[in-house]
């Protein structure tokens, strides 16, 4: 089995203004998308390709959006416990994991998507 591309723990996902889980997993492998539960229950995937994804202008910095299957889900990156006192905030660290997941889905469209 391929390492994944990508792969994020800790992720609270919503979908309609309801929380998923709040410590759910993203996971991009073999060009495939995945967002599971904590307890590693699918939740939705689909080809990588086929996802949009972006990050709206109104939510926080370690905030994503992505439509699966036609269905939108906001992610929110980053676990807290993660962070020692003084380090770096979760929002930064969050924002980091965001525009790394954003730029493993554009590169599955190539260059010329619209996000």
């Amino acid at each position: 089995m391929a390492e994944p591309e990508f792969s994020a723990t800790g992720v609270r996902i919503e979908r309609s203004h309801r929380s998923l889980t709040r410590a759910g997993q993203v996971r991009i492998r073999d060009g495939r998308l995945e967002l599971l539960t904590s307890y590693g229950r699918e939740i939705d995937s689909a080809p990588v390709d086929s996802v949009q994804a972006g990050k709206p202008w109104f939510a926080g910095p370690d905030q994503a959006r992505a439509t699966v299957n036609g269905h939108r889900y906001r992610l929110t990156l980053g676990r807290p416990e993660d962070h020692p006192p003084g380090g770096a905030t979760r929002e930064d660290e969050g924002e980091a994991v965001v525009n790394r997941f954003l730029e493993v889905v554009r590169s599955a469209h190539g260059s010329t998507a619209k996000h």
